[in-house]
């Protein structure tokens, strides 16, 4: 039997303030929708239907950039990095050139975690401090 991958259910990211974070990642993702799941209620972002957890560090799993990066796509590379910027995300990795006009890099939250953005260049060339 074939079986038919499924698409990513969640994200989760561990922070040391939930409820700072939450907001933050709600003006960092302008179209990400507060919800409540599960008994007792837990509020997330739901992000064009992946779930975006935003959970407390603890000592399991810890706040940084130490694992894997989810890699989002945006309608413009600059214009995402710049947004991130201006909320207080400090650039990671990158920006580099990949496939095309494609280019990709790692921003740091608040909180240490690691976001992924790639998406198409305006042709602006953007330097890591």
């Amino acid at each position: 039997m074939k079986s038919t991958p499924l698409p990513i259910a969640a994200v989760m990211v561990h922070v040391a303030d939930a409820e700072a974070a939450l907001r933050w990642y709600e003006r960092a993702f302008p179209d990400a929708v507060r919800v409540s799941i599960g008994t007792p209620a837990f509020e997330c972002l739901s992000l064009f239907g992946v779930l975006l957890e935003i959970v407390p560090a603890e000592e399991k799993v810890g706040s940084g950039a130490f694992g894997s990066v989810v890699y989002w796509n945006v309608e413009s590379f600059e214009a995402a990095l710049g947004h991130f910027q201006s909320l207080g995300a400090t650039l990671y990795r990158g920006p580099m050139q990949i496939e095309g006009e494609e280019r990709m890099c790692q921003v740091r939250d608040p909180w240490g975690n690691c976001i992924g953005l790639r998406g198409p260049s305006s042709g602006r060339r953007q330097c890591a401090p």
